[in-house]
């Protein structure tokens, strides 16, 4: 039986007596939480298509998605330095069930706006689902930090595949009402998941961490946590860029929609399945080198991208596009681990998380519009601009030789 969330005092900084259990139930938590959003990629501008008033506003409710994703972060943040994180948890798994509520009496409504409201939900209950995987790296000591962080990420490959399932098998549960059935199976799968998180035992926030720590913009200026935003910025706005782009790009170039469908299955996995190893390599050769290669394999994806558009070099350029990400963005999280102190804790993680969402509302923005007016080479060829500045700033600022300590 699941036991409450409690907080509890640490204790000393080497004692960790709910580790494995804690680290355990937040993969658990990533993996049905995260099917959240597998659920409304798969499904938003299907139904967006069905009941906008205007087909133009098909794709909006994956917007406003993303945009609850970057609207919710600093308040999530801020709640959780007040309250805990235990708190926040339960906060988000409201959010979880609410969408699949909303959604389905959407359906049945025939309620395009309403959806839109669902979908700012889902985006909310997403911002406390990415805050899983720092919530890990405090419950273990400094060396296992990035391992715990990485292992959590990796529940992001099953929550691919549990929301993919989900809409497979509860599609056609409610005729006619297409996916009225899913939401209302999404909002169960939320239930699940806050019964897994009510056993995390997390440490009370202290007085020390209710306070406002250093200034803003003494933290900001640390030249590690420069690399590291940037860094996760950059990674997360390649994959989202090319990812957005690249089923429609290979519906253009004549491919059919089963070739786009199983290069956006293979580049999640390839997104995800990496992580069962980026934390033990960032223990042996460091978070910053780690970024540096995830750079480094965006690059590829975007140069085989460009040298044509057979089915198998857009399946290659997603796959690469994949890895790339999880080594940039495993890896720069990992950095920001190393760049505050424990009552700055929450409001860095929650400023990072915040530029790196808004990062996904711009990308998703303009690539589609990209895409149609000058084509998919030059979606590949606009790649290289962030990358080569996330390479400069990781350079520039010495990350890759200053060793992480936080005075």
């Amino acid at each position: 039986m699941n036991e409450p969330v409690q907080a509890i005092d640490p204790g000393p900084a080497t004692a960790f007596p709910f580790e494995r259990g804690n680290v355990a139930r937040l993969a658990v938590a990533q993996a049905l939480a995260g099917a959240n959003a597998t659920v409304i990629f798969a499904t938003g501008a299907v139904v967006g298509n069905t009941l906008a008033p205007d087909k133009v506003f098909a794709t909006l409710p994956v917007t406003v998605f993303v945009i609850g994703t970057a609207a919710t972060t600093l308040p999530a943040g801020a709640l959780a330095q007040r309250f805990g994180r235990g708190a926040v948890f339960m906060l988000g798994t409201g959010c979880g069930v609410l969408v699949g509520l909303l959604a389905s009496w959407a359906v049945l409504l025939g309620s395009f706006w309403l959806y839109c409201v669902a979908a700012f939900f889902g985006g909310a209950y997403m911002a406390v689902t990415a805050t899983f995987r720092f919530a890990a790296a405090d419950c273990v000591p400094a060396d296992r930090r990035a391992r715990a962080l990485s292992f959590v990420m990796a529940g992001g490959l099953f929550a691919g595949i549990i929301g993919a399932q989900l809409v497979t098998y509860t599609m056609d549960l409610w005729p006619p009402h297409l996916f009225a059935a899913t939401y209302l199976a999404q909002a169960a799968v939320a239930v699940l998941a806050g019964l897994v998180l009510s056993g995390v035992r997390l440490p009370a926030p202290t007085r020390r961490e209710g306070r406002a720590g250093r200034p803003l913009g003494v933290l900001v200026r640390q030249p590690r946590l420069i690399a590291a935003v940037t860094a996760g910025v950059v990674s997360y706005f390649i994959m989202n860029w090319l990812m957005t782009s690249a089923p429609l790009a290979m519906r253009l170039c004549g491919l059919s929609q089963a070739d786009a469908n199983l290069g956006i299955q293979w580049h999640v996995l390839a997104m995800y399945g990496p992580s069962f190893v980026a934390g033990w390599i960032i223990s042996r050769i460091g978070a910053p080198q780690v970024v540096a290669a995830g750079l480094a394999i965006s690059a590829c994806a975007a140069l085989v991208g460009l040298s044509g558009v057979a089915v198998w070099q857009f399946w290659a350029s997603l796959v690469l596009l994949g890895f790339g990400w999880n080594f940039g963005f495993v890896g720069a999280s990992a950095m920001i681990l190393d760049c505050y102190r424990p009552e700055e804790r929450t409001r860095v993680q929650s400023m990072n998380d915040f530029a790196v969402f808004g990062s996904m509302v711009v990308g998703s923005l303009l690539s589609g519009g990209l895409l149609n007016s000058y084509g998919w080479e030059v979606v590949c060829l606009i790649s290289f601009v962030p990358l080569l500045l996330a390479a400069l700033t990781l350079w520039a600022t010495g990350a890759l030789r200053l060793r992480p300590v936080v005075s």
